[in-house]
């Protein structure tokens, strides 16, 4: 599991990342923390800010794929690091940024460049996508460092940010962070391409915290939704704990709402 790190001062509202954490687990309930094995910083041409990552893994290599502030490109800019082994050492694959705001057909504001999600077909090609106030999406390379094609955007209701994807039996299905403060929505197609169908809320507003940035994954059987509130000690909305709990589909296919517990998965 990889989450950003949170270090704003109690009674300080603003956001501060600098790194990202690294924690593994065999049953979803006791968790090892690793050693810090990527900062901001770590990108020579970022000046800084850890926003939300993704990893995936490709032929025995992980892929960092993160959002970090642009040193000389105003704005936010999306780079990836790579390893041999999940909890690192990652380095930065490109020494330059994957993903930068000029790039963009409507760049917009500083942030644009948020939250990045990526999924490996099932035919093996990757999609990379990513957003703040608008989704964009892009197809990779097969060695996932470059891009393959036009960079488009995606229709969503409500869309702030925290874009996830994943596929399951024949659907696809974008989750997302949904007006502000930010609910969880999901929207599900039959093509990476869409069109895209608004599905609805899959979970409410997380605690005391504006934002939140869905994970779902399935492991040992069961498909897990990860998120994150305010709701630890001295939590916030920028002093934010990691959440899961378990997720459910109907019979069509479409998730069922998250029912969010303070005990969280059971052994």
């Amino acid at each position: 599991m990889y989450t950003g790190h949170d270090e704003a001062p109690v009674g300080i509202e603003n956001y501060v990342m600098n790194e990202w954490l690294c924690f593994s687990s065999a049953d979803l309930c006791n968790w090892t923390e690793h050693p810090v094995r990527l900062r901001a910083t770590d990108f020579k041409w970022a000046e800084g800010g850890a926003f939300a990552t993704k990893v995936v893994e490709k032929a025995g290599k992980f892929y960092w794929f993160v959002s970090v502030n642009h040193k000389t490109i105003p704005g936010t800019a999306i780079g990836v690091a790579v390893s041999d082994h999940p909890a690192g050492i990652f380095k930065d694959a490109l020494d330059t940024a994957l993903i930068t705001r000029n790039m963009l057909k409507a760049p917009s504001h500083d942030k644009i460049n948020l939250d990045p999600t990526v999924l490996i077909d099932e035919d093996g090609s990757a999609y990379l996508f990513w957003g703040n106030k608008k989704c964009h999406y892009v197809q990779l390379t097969s060695n996932l460092l470059g891009l393959e094609g036009e960079i488009k955007e995606v229709d969503l209701p409500g869309f702030e940010e925290g874009a996830h994807i994943h596929q399951r039996n024949g659907w696809y299905y974008l989750s997302y962070g949904y007006g502000m403060p930010e609910k969880v929505a999901f929207a599900m197609s039959r093509s990476i391409h869409g069109p895209w169908e608004f599905k609805g809320i899959l979970n409410e507003i997380a605690g005391n915290c504006e934002t939140n940035r869905p994970c779902i994954i399935d492991f040992n059987d069961q498909t897990y939704f990860f998120y994150h509130n305010g709701a630890l000690k001295d939590g916030g909305s920028h002093r934010r704990s990691v959440c899961v709990d378990k997720l459910f589909y109907n019979p069509d296919g479409t998730m069922k709402k998250v029912i969010m517990t303070t005990e969280g998965v059971a052994l």
